[in-house]
């Protein structure tokens, strides 16, 4: 018995070392050493071809990248579950996407609906797989040979080759999916990109710290004698990548590290560089692939038309036109990516948010970056993919396949507390709305819809009647809406005054003569269906609080609006744009925008009229009305977080309410204000999917090109 035990515990021991050498470390023996590697597709010249079992043809991809972030939940939590990845793939293939690509090491889950949408599909899918490298890494100044940043990137390029082999497990603690990835699903990867939009201060930073690497020359790839110690690196880590695959699993396939404008290969005239800090450059045609890689390798860029927009200031193209007729800097630019690369060019990255919020504009084709509805936001993909298509580009991935709640915006990311993002839905943050899937607020339906139909509305949402007008409110993880009823409404202005922090605001507006019972920090004003507004009283404006200098060239904090100030002002936003460059302008004044602006439209989905950015819709006597939680200075709906007084806290604090008041009125009397109760949801968050406009126009685009 004692000898069955010994040998049973030395098994056992056997076979975990086994296990975690052969699944966590990817240690393995190659015992054919000789046998012939493979590969189902390649590069020739500029074409992508795939062999799909009738031989090799041309290979356009028609792609959609594809986050990890659901509502409720970070990118991080890896949260998506198998049967919500197989209800996607579906729509994702009949939207005629051929290729969807993923940005790290997603759960097992991923995988494994992959394999079962693929295993039997005469028309399967295709994965590119990317490896990420950490934020913190990259933005910790570090130059890319580090140990965090080199090193880690070798290490993860193992488990990522092992993952899509089926022959890996990840345990917890992992910074990127955990699971047991044991199906084999390399038969529809057909790359690689490695690497994100590089930070330029590492890329200059490593190149000036790390001159003594100037070559690489190795197994699958080198660089030529232009190559940067960044590029050099690059090299390395594609050519180790190829060797472990080809040597473990006697495949290839292709491989692209991830680049963008803001490390593109150019050099720009002083003016423009100066402006965009443009210091840093990555060139893929410094890397060399030998004849040993009979896969090949490709120029991955992400490109939109607004950022940044460097030909915009370029004087040879200043006067580019379209075959529209259009001045159009983003193909151009496009053209002059394509034009500088021998090997294929994958747009990887493009896209417009149909986001409420807005960050920067394009100045010539107006696909901005927010402010545009679904259907604008279609349209805009649409004519940027023609644009890719007309600079000699086949390929390119539209970022991005679902909205993302827990996403951050450099000009609203100060105004709402970051570590709740996933437990509402903001609008005026347009990263988390680049997606051609929506997550509605609700499970089956949203509380409300803005479509002048009073059908979800009832006595118990009541909240005043005065003077002839009926005040209604509800909200959710997305917006507060309000119902106003007024019998034989003759279009007259209609006041909301709102008060939230009880600790400012005014009984008084100045700008409008209009009195209320209680200190309003915020006022609705309805004036038909072109010049309606929310203000904001003055002591209450996140914008002149956090960005007084750059507004204005006035600190805020020396001498700050009263407590009961009587002047409301509009709302507004700050935008990334080059305007001084533009104009000739020798202000550096920040620029910026109306977002309190309210937009007349009908917000129902189901409405043949529906215009996903509507604010209000007048229907006789019925008016309603939607305003974004984070217009109101909300940092955190779902814990019913609002912003403390910004100058007793020298910025942005937090403080909890739990009612607030409103009330409506014409202005002709005093508008008394009754008190609203307000609770938060906490982590429970209601939701439901949604195809948006522009998914079905992506439809018609790609379906129509297969005709």
């Amino acid at each position: 018995m004692k000898k069955f035990l010994l040998v049973s515990s030395i098994l056992l021991v056997i076979l975990v070392i086994f296990d975690i050498a052969h699944y966590e470390l990817g240690l393995f023996i190659d015992f054919n050493p000789n046998k012939e590697v493979t590969t189902f597709v390649k590069t020739n010249g500029k074409e992508i071809l795939l062999d799909d079992g009738t031989g090799y043809k041309i290979f356009e991809i028609k792609g959609v990248d594809l986050g990890s972030g659901i509502p409720g939940e970070f990118a991080t939590s890896y949260a998506i579950d198998k049967k919500t990845y197989l209800r996607w793939f579906q729509y994702i293939q009949d939207m005629g996407a051929n290729t969807i690509r993923v940005y790290t090491m997603l759960n097992d889950d991923f995988y494994n609906a992959f394999y079962e949408y693929n295993k039997n599909n005469e028309n399967p899918l295709y994965l590119i797989q990317g490896l990420w490298v950490n934020d913190y890494v990259q933005y910790s100044r570090l130059d890319a040979y580090s140990e965090q940043f080199r090193g880690q990137f070798l290490k993860d390029s193992k488990k990522i080759v092992d993952i899509i082999h089926g022959k890996r497990q990840i345990t917890i603690g992992g910074e990127a999916g955990t699971g047991f990835y044991f199906k084999d699903i390399s038969p529809w990867v057909i790359g690689y990109i490695l690497g994100v939009e590089w930070e330029d201060y590492t890329v200059a930073y490593t190149n000036d710290v790390q001159k003594q690497h100037t070559s690489y020359q190795g197994k699958y790839m080198k660089t030529t004698k232009e190559a940067s110690a960044f590029e050099v690196m690059l090299a390395e880590v594609g050519d180790k990548i190829i060797d472990y695959e080809s040597s473990r699993y006697k495949t290839q396939r292709l491989v692209a590290f991830s680049n963008w404008p803001t490390t593109d290969p150019f050099d720009y005239q002083k003016s423009v560089s100066e402006y965009f800090k443009k210091i840093a450059k990555v060139d893929v045609e410094h890397i060399e692939t030998t004849d040993e890689f009979k896969a090949g390798h490709f120029a991955s860029y992400h490109i939109y038309p607004y950022y940044p927009d460097y030909l915009n200031y370029v004087d040879e193209y200043e006067d580019y036109q379209d075959e529209n007729g259009v001045k159009n800097t983003y193909q151009a630019y496009l053209k002059t990516i394509n034009e500088h690369h021998k090997v294929p060019v994958v747009i990887s990255e493009f896209g417009v948010p149909s986001s409420r919020g807005m960050a920067q504009k394009d100045q010539n084709t107006k696909r901005n970056q927010g402010g545009l509805n679904e259907r604008e936001q279609g349209e805009a993909i649409v004519k940027s993919y023609q644009d890719i298509k007309a600079a000699g580009i086949d390929s390119a991935i539209i970022f991005s396949w679902q909205d993302e709640w827990f996403k951050r915006t450099w000009n609203t990311m100060h105004a709402v507390d970051l570590l709740k993002t996933p437990y509402w839905s903001d609008v005026q943050t347009n990263e988390q709305h680049f997606g051609l899937l929506a997550f509605d607020p609700g499970n089956e339906r949203s509380v409300s819809y803005i479509d002048g139909d009073k059908e979800e509305w009832s006595d118990n949402d009541v909240v005043t009647s005065e003077n002839g007008y009926t005040l209604s409110i509800k909200y959710d993880e997305r917006y507060v809406y309000f119902y106003v009823n007024k019998k034989d409404y003759d279009g007259e202005k209609i006041y909301i005054p709102i008060d939230t922090t009880q600790k400012s605001g005014s009984k008084y507006s100045s700008n409008h003569d209009v009195h209320f019972s209680k200190n309003a920090d915020f006022l609705i004003v309805i004036d038909g269906q072109k010049d309606s507004h929310i203000f904001v009283q003055e002591r209450y404006n996140t914008l002149f609080a956090m960005f007084g200098y750059e507004i204005n060239e006035k600190n805020s904090y020396l001498n700050p609006p009263k407590k009961d100030s009587a002047k409301f002002q509009y709302i507004n936003l700050m935008l990334q744009t080059a305007t001084p460059l533009l104009t000739n302008n020798k202000s550096e004044h920040a620029e910026i925008y109306e977002i309190g602006k309210l937009r007349y439209g009908n917000g129902n989905p189901n409405s043949d009229d529906f215009d996903s950015l509507a604010d209000y819709i007048i229907n006789g006597d019925i008016i309603e009305i939607r305003i974004p939680w984070g217009l109101l200075n909300f940092s955190d709906p779902s814990n019913m977080m609002i912003h403390d007084d910004y100058y007793e806290n020298y910025g942005v604090e937090d403080m909890k309410i739990t009612k607030m008041y409103i009330g409506v009125g014409n202005g002709e009397n005093e508008i008394k204000m009754e008190e609203v109760k307000l609770k938060g949801w906490r982590k429970n968050v209601t939701y439901h999917e949604r195809l948006k406009e522009s998914y079905y126009m992506v439809q018609d685009m790609w379906k129509g090109s297969d005709k």
